[in-house]
């Protein structure tokens, strides 16, 4: 039946009203009139004569103008749906249409709908969150087991940016001597791949029935994933790296690739002597593509140990630094005796352990995501 009353608010779309113009609107947490007011200053800005001297400034200031005109044009479209069928429904009320009141209340579905995308966007809007990322794995308490989850983890992530189609490169690999691996770098290579996947970093827990384990015991295991952004190419990041600070080593590669990775010396090692920081890509062909690759990573490295020293309330950003072991894990998965995996910092669980170990995380970042309430900002 639909011969209650259409409300003048839902769960969602109350959080994203406002005023404007004294009507009510979806300004609230989007600060309808700041961005306005923001998009009329930029405007005015971009059409002075001298806004050109500066083209890197000019350039990010044309990208600020085109995102908001586009957050502002979607806050628009929403409020005129959400009208929409507020109008409709209110006249099918009239008539006593049935059909018509359904079709309202679907209408405000889908308002709903794309007002939790908007909010998931809205938590994308931290400093870094539009840039790729950096994906560090390294496998923790438990044996051979924990190299073996912490190559279950590499596969997972590789999954999930297929599944988003980014571009996912492995850049470094350590194999375990006898399954698995030690440790694993990858770049994840897309808009807001890190805003999403900073969402990963901590502890990742695995109980199941060890494959290696002759008398078929259950083990837990612990890998640790840290995520930082690819500010490797950001022309406008204060990182600077000088040649005399550095040691670079020219090696084999110790992993898979074929018979010119493994007999040639095309991986790259690269030491920062002051910071201490090592950092190394064994996986392309070419000794001029790893050193690249490195040097993407040492960056981004760089970028992190000063936000360390800027910012001592690090959670913030990454949450808190943990031994990879019991008790500190964010989310478990458990295989055996029953299939569960759990964030434990949003509660959200899900059973479907298979599809998670294919990728399928995004419930578990949106859940992080909005849980946050506020975007994450570097300082």
């Amino acid at each position: 039946m639909y011969a209650l009353g259409f409300p003048s608010t839902t769960k969602s779309w109350s959080v994203f009203r406002g005023s404007r113009h004294g009507s009510p609107s979806c300004g609230g947490i989007f600060d309808y009139e700041g961005k306005r007011e923001r998009l009329e200053e930029l405007d005015a800005r971009t059409s002075d004569s001298e806004f050109w001297n500066d083209s890197e400034r000019a350039k990010a200031l044309l990208r600020e103008q085109s995102t908001l005109k586009g957050v502002l044009e979607q806050l628009d479209l929403l409020e005129r749906l959400h009208e929409d069928a507020r109008t409709l429904y209110e006249l099918a009320r009239e008539e006593s249409d049935e059909a018509s009141i359904r079709e309202a209340w679907r209408m405000l579905d889908g308002c709903d709908a794309k007002a939790q995308v908007m909010e998931l966007r809205r938590m994308l809007s931290g400093d870094w969150d539009a840039e790729s990322a950096l994906v560090s794995i390294n496998a923790g308490a438990g044996g051979v087991d924990s190299q073996d989850w912490a190559q279950m983890l590499l596969r997972m992530y590789q999954r999930w940016g297929e599944r988003h189609n980014f571009t996912v490169e492995l850049l470094d690999v350590q194999a375990g001597e006898q399954a698995g691996i030690r440790s694993a770098e990858i770049a994840v290579v897309g808009e807001y791949a890190y805003g999403r996947l900073r969402s990963e970093i901590g502890v990742h827990r695995l109980v199941r029935i060890s494959p290696f384990d002759a008398n078929a015991r259950r083990q837990t295991s612990f890998a640790s994933v840290m995520v930082l952004p690819d500010v490797g190419e950001d022309k406008n990041l204060d990182i600077e790296v000088k040649e005399s600070d550095l040691r670079v080593d020219k090696f084999r590669s110790s992993g898979a690739g074929g018979q010119h990775v493994n007999k040639t010396e095309s991986a790259v090692r690269l030491t920062h002597m002051p910071s201490g920081i090592a950092v190394a890509c064994q996986m392309e062909r070419s000794q001029h593509k790893n050193y690249a690759a490195a040097m993407r990573m040492l960056k981004a490295k760089l970028w992190d140990l000063e936000q360390q020293k800027r910012d001592q309330q690090r959670e913030v950003l990454e949450g808190e630094k943990k031994k990879i072991e019991w008790g500190s894990q964010i989310r478990s998965y458990v295989l055996q005796p029953y299939q569960q995996v759990n964030d434990h910092r949003t509660e959200r669980k899900s059973s479907n352990v298979t599809g998670v170990l294919d990728g399928e995380l995004d419930e578990f970042i949106e859940a992080f995501l909005l849980q946050q309430g506020s975007p994450v900002a570097s300082a």
